[in-house]
């Protein structure tokens, strides 16, 4: 019930953040009232498309590819295997072409789930850690966190596209007193940093939750400690190419080698090393500390 409250409170304060934004904008441009409505509706039009069609912008945005299990044998078999052990209908399976080493899940339900691991996590593990990454992905849909988190990122994503307009709207600002012009500067600095805050408050448990759901699922804690741990390496010498808005989707912070570890008090994810000490500890007495 929490986590239910929590979600609607969240995506309520970013569709507000929007209106917001909207209103700054259309204060700027001499509209009154009109950029509110501006705002509310560009938010609800946002919410609806990021709740219908946000799994396939996010797969667009990766150019990820659904594969057949005539394509991907083995990755289908694990897959197959993981839902069924969770529960879980299966997901479709697609892959990211990309040589940086991660995976996330998307889609608003387990019926239109999608599990995308890239091409280079699949050179880079071996089938039991493989295992243990889908298995934390198969977590996220299991958990009902795909939804928050694919909308989450969808919306968060327009708010710093309408943000930016902020720094070109200075340019039309009223120059009496210069109040248009802050206006916009605060537009195009906080509104993204709000965004990102609210992100942060959706990502870190679920990302627990998830690593605990997934190690279930396999009865092979271990496994997924030494993926993460072989993942963040890889991250750490080739950072993702990756949009910052869609940084909580990914099972480890696709950023991770750009300076991240000053920052982990601002991160999406819980630390990596803090991760694997939970799973390993899970691994001998059987249970995870969220």
């Amino acid at each position: 019930m929490f986590e239910n409250f929590k979600t609607v409170l969240l995506l309520g304060s970013l569709t507000g953040i929007l209106i917001v934004i909207g209103g700054i904008i259309g204060s700027i441009f001499h509209l009154a009232s009109l950029g509110i409505i501006i705002g509310f509706v560009l938010a609800v039009g946002m919410n609806f498309i990021s709740y219908f069609y946000s799994d396939s912008i996010t797969l667009s945005a990766y150019n990820a590819k659904i594969v057949t299990p005539e394509e991907a044998p083995v990755l289908h078999e694990i897959v197959t295997e993981l839902a069924n052990n969770a529960g879980i209908k299966k997901p479709k399976v697609a892959i990211i072409p990309s040589y940086e080493p991660n995976a996330f899940a998307t889609g608003r339900n387990e019926d239109h789930a999608v599990v995308a691991a890239t091409s280079g996590i699949l050179n880079l593990l071996t089938h039991d850690e493989i295992k243990g990454v889908l298995a934390h992905e198969i977590g996220h849909i299991k958990n009902r966190d795909i939804l928050i988190s694919s909308v989450a990122a969808t919306v968060a994503g327009m708010i710093t596209m309408v943000a930016d307009l902020g720094r070109y709207a200075v340019f039309f600002a009223d120059d009496e007193d210069g109040g248009g012009a802050i206006a916009s500067i605060l537009v195009a600095i906080i509104a993204p940093i709000a965004a990102s805050i609210i992100q942060l408050a959706i990502s870190r448990s679920r990302e627990y939750k998830a690593d605990a759901t997934g190690a279930m699922i396999t009865s092979n804690p271990l496994a997924l400690a030494d993926a993460l741990r072989k993942i963040e390496s890889g991250i750490i010498d080739q950072p993702m190419d990756a949009k910052p808005t869609d940084a909580h989707m990914f099972i480890i912070n696709p950023f991770e080698g750009a300076g991240q570890k000053l920052l982990n008090l601002f991160s999406t994810h819980p630390s990596t090393e803090d991760r694997i000490k939970r799973l390993e500890k899970m691994s001998v007495t059987g249970e995870y500390d969220i």
